[in-house]
């Protein structure tokens, strides 16, 4: 849609379009230059107030206007971030996103573009979820622009390249596809602009969550999750000059990693900000505990079931009384309790959440145990899953190890030993037939296709190289 050659009728029709007597935070503002007249449109909240006021200011001071919009920009136009358009649907598009637009007298069938936008953001403070003993402060916030300088302080070569993108039919989402010319997958690149450009969707209401499942096939039944997100601006860097693609969306401080295999998920930048020898020792231990989440409890539960295999120098993990309840329900009981105090927790105040979790815990665990409904053992081995869910920053990861968790307890509570062997089974089925972003990507790498070095690095973490 293009702009007419009469300067009223484009006033009219943005008006319109804009419902500026409906919109109490639109605004249209006309200002007089000698025998000429502008109109600018822009909404209350969205603008820069200083840097407006002082070119209100300086527009007056003009005797007149030049004869077309290019050469008002290129002469008198004192705002470094402005430019000419005909598009009347870009224009428009440009208002709602914070904006303004300005039309001349003069100018015919063209516009000016003013960016002179601010939007309300907080600080940039270290991420809740995704803390460091060394290492800088800083995290990614919901405004898009903050977090691409973020990632540009930190990588300063022209190879650094922010593709922005629109998706969404109503809510028109800024998003930014950030990569290292030559160093990311030309393939991957392009595959992820494509999606980006075919996505139909009304809006990204949900902003990562709704941009991932519009990317990505979803499968129902395979919990395990196919991207990973960061907070923190020195990891997207990292991962950026490592070849990955990073993706930004506008309203939300969580960086989409592609592509993403599971052992992504157990590296963490604390690693990098300690000795080499520390780093390396915390990375076996996370490697450790990721697998007890998954199998301390249904291992245990096959030993209460077949108490002959239990060597006998394990003989005093086993409980000599089992409670009113079956261990199978005493389990699976606790793993919802799990859940429903971390959700009190969530939306009870900061001051409380604390003393609500532990005292909420301690009592029910005391209360359950005295009134026969838990054994000591169940609450031992479920508090120490609990607590290692937290070894690692992704809740997806973290739910998905639950659901793999019930679901090896329930087959070993109904088929004993051929239930858990075959539950394994079928959780190496679904990890090996994940699919990543492009399909090509191994969700197993580097294990499947095995490449030694890279291997290695996820346990050995090596001193960084000069």
């Amino acid at each position: 849609m293009q702009l007419g050659e009469k300067y009223s009728e484009n006033v009219a029709a943005f008006s319109a379009a804009l419902r500026v007597r409906e919109n109490f935070d639109v605004l249209k503002k006309v200002l007089r230059i000698g025998e000429d007249e502008i109109t600018l449109f822009y909404i209350d909240g969205l603008i820069k107030d200083g840097a407006m006021q002082k070119l209100f200011i300086y527009l007056l001071s003009l005797e007149k206007l030049p004869p077309s919009a290019t050469e008002f920009v290129e002469t008198n136009m004192p705002y470094v971030e402005s430019d000419v358009s005909d598009d009347a649907a870009l224009m428009l598009q440009m208002v709602l996103s914070g904006a303004t637009v300005l039309f001349g007298s003069r100018f015919g069938a063209e516009g000016v573009v003013i960016d002179a936008r601010t939007y309300p953001a907080r600080e940039t403070a270290e991420p809740e979820n995704d803390r460091v003993m060394r290492g800088p402060r800083d995290g990614f916030v919901e405004t898009l622009v903050f977090n691409t300088a973020l990632i540009r302080r930190r990588i300063r070569d022209t190879e650094l390249t922010m593709h922005y993108v629109t998706v969404g039919k109503s809510s028109k989402t800024d998003i930014v596809v950030c990569y290292m010319q030559g160093r990311a997958d030309k393939r991957l690149v392009e595959h992820v602009k494509g999606k980006l450009a075919a996505a139909r969707t009304d809006a990204l209401t949900m902003g990562h969550e709704s941009l991932a499942e519009t990317l990505i096939k979803s499968r129902w039944y395979n919990p395990f999750p196919k991207i990973r997100y960061t907070e923190r601006p020195d990891v997207a860097a990292a991962h950026l000059l490592e070849g990955s693609v990073i993706v930004l969306i506008d309203n939300s401080p969580s960086a989409m990693l592609l592509p993403t295999g599971i052992f992504d998920f157990l590296q963490e930048s604390s690693d990098f900000y300690l000795p080499p020898l520390t780093g390396t020792y915390l990375r076996f231990v996370r490697h450790a505990v990721f697998w007890l989440t998954l199998f301390l409890t249904p291992l245990w539960f096959l030993g209460v079931l077949n108490p002959e295999m239990v060597p006998q120098w394990l003989a005093f993990t086993l409980p000599t009384e089992t409670g009113k309840l079956p261990i199978y329900l005493q389990l699976l009981l606790t793993e919802f309790v799990i859940d429903g105090l971390r959700m009190a927790s969530m939306n009870t105040p900061d001051m409380l959440a604390n003393s609500l979790s532990v005292v909420g815990g301690l009592i029910l665990g005391d209360f359950a145990v005295s009134v026969g409904w838990l054994i000591p053992e169940v609450i031992l081995y479920m508090a120490f899953v609990a607590i290692a869910n937290f070894t690692q920053t992704s809740f997806e990861l973290g739910y998905a190890l639950k659901f793999m968790r019930i679901l090896l307890l329930t087959l070993t509570a109904f088929f004993n030993l051929w239930g858990f062997l075959a539950g394994g089974l079928l959780i190496v089925i679904l990890i090996v037939s994940n699919k990543t972003l492009n399909g090509t990507h191994s969700y197993l790498y580097p294990l499947i296709p095995f490449a030694p070095k890279a291997l290695l690095s996820l346990f050995v973490r090596r001193k960084k190289q000069s």
